[in-house]
C-alpha cells in the first residue's frame, strides 16, 4: 500500500494518509532514515512506562488517542501559560509586529509562518509573495534567514516590498502566541507543525495549510477534514503552489462563515479542557500527579 501511494488508515475514525505523507517522510534521505528509526523504536518504550503525557486534547483527538495505551492528553500546552521566561525560541522575537498589528483592522491580517525547519526554493518564494500581493489584504510574514533550501538569503521579487509596504510587515521570528491571539489576525498560513496547530486552534484562528514533512500532513487532515477549521493548498503538476491557488484559497477562507464558526467552537473545546472543574486535560494531569505521589 505504501509503495503504491494508496490511502493508509489505522482506524475508520482517524484521517487516512498516503505513502508520500507518512510520518517519517522527509525530503532529506538522512533525516528520513533517522525518523524511520524513531518510529520503529518508539513503540518498544511502552513496556517501560506507566503513562505517556501528550500535548493534545481528548475531545478533539479521541479516536487516535484511544489507539495508544496509557496516554494522557493534557493539552493545550502553551508557552504563555508558563510563569517563567520561555527559553524555547530559536531566534530573537521581533515584538514590533505587535504594534504593527495594533494599527490594522480587526480580522484583516494574514499571518504567514512556517516554523523553524521548512525551506522553499526561489520559484515557490516568489509565488507566495505574488499570491499575498494579489489578495489585497494586510499580511505579517515571518521570513527566517535560513528559509531558502539552497542556503542563500531570501530574495523577494523586484519591487514587491515597495508595492506592499503600506500593508505588510516582515520579521525573522515572531511572538507567535501573541500574534495569533491578536484581534487583527484573520487567518494563519502554516506548515501545520503540531505546536503551531495547537496554538492556532486554541486562539480560534482559521488555517491555510501548507504541510512540508512528517506529521504535518496528518495535522493538515485533522484541520481540514475533521475539525473543519481550515483549507489546504494544492500543488500544480510541477509541484508548485501557485500565486492564484494561494490568493483564491485565502479569499475563500476569509469569506467562509462556517470555517470561522468551527474555529470558534474548537477554541471553546480547548478552553474547557483546561478548566479546573472537570476539564479533561486538567483531570488527566491531576490523575498523573496522584499516580506519582502514590509511588
Amino acid at each position: 500500500t505504501v509503495l503504491k501511494d494508496e490511502a493508509i488508515s489505522v482506524s475508520k475514525d482517524v484521517p487516512a494518509w498516503t505513502g508520500t505523507e507518512i510520518g517519517w517522510g522527509f525530503p532529506d534521505p538522512v533525516f528520513q532514515k533517522l525518523f524511520f528509526s524513531f518510529y520503529t523504536i518508539f513503540p518498544q518504550y511502552y513496556k517501560f512506562h506507566d503513562w505517556f503525557l501528550c500535548n493534545s486534547i481528548y475531545e478533539l483527538d479521541s479516536a487516535a488517542l484511544q489507539l495508544v495505551p496509557n496516554v494522557l492528553p493534557i493539552g493545550p500546552l502553551l508557552a504563555s501559560n508558563h510563569l517563567a521566561t520561555f527559553a524555547g525560541n530559536l531566534w530573537p522575537q521581533d515584538s514590533t509586529c505587535l504594534q504593527w498589528l495594533d494599527n490594522q483592522a480587526s480580522g484583516s491580517v494574514i499571518y504567514v509562518a512556517f516554523g523553524s525547519s521548512t525551506t522553499v526554493d526561489s520559484q515557490q518564494l516568489h509565488e507566495l509573495a505574488f499570491g499575498l500581493e494579489l489578495t489585497g489584504q494586510p499580511f505579517l510574514w515571518v521570513i527566517r534567514s535560513d528559509l531558502m533550501n539552497d542556503g542563500s538569503l531570501a530574495k523577494l521579487p523586484e519591487g514587491f516590498i515597495n508595492r506592499v509596504s503600506n500593508r505588510a510587515k516582515f520579521v525573522e521570528w515572531a511572538p507567535q502566541e501573541k500574534v495569533l491571539a491578536h484581534p487583527s489576525v484573520a487567518c494563519f498560513m502554516s506548515h501545520c507543525g503540531w505546536n503551531s496547530t495547537m496554538e492556532g486552534l486554541t486562539m480560534g484562528v482559521p488555517f491555510l495549510c501548507w504541510p512540508y514533512l512528517a506529521d504535518q500532513f496528518c495535522n493538515r487532515n485533522y484541520i481540514c477534514d475533521v475539525w473543519r477549521i481550515g483549507l489546504g493548498l494544492r500543488k500544480d503538476e510541477h509541484g508548485v503552489i501557485t500565486r492564484n491557488e494561494i490568493s483564491s484559497k485565502i479569499k475563500t477562507l476569509l469569506s467562509s462563515q462556517d470555517i470561522k464558526a468551527n474555529a470558534v467552537h474548537v477554541k471553546e473545546v480547548a478552553r474547557k479542557s483546561l478548566h479546573e472543574s472537570g476539564g479533561s486535560s486538567c483531570r488527566n494531569f491531576n490523575n498523573f500527579i496522584q499516580h506519582i505521589k502514590s509511588i
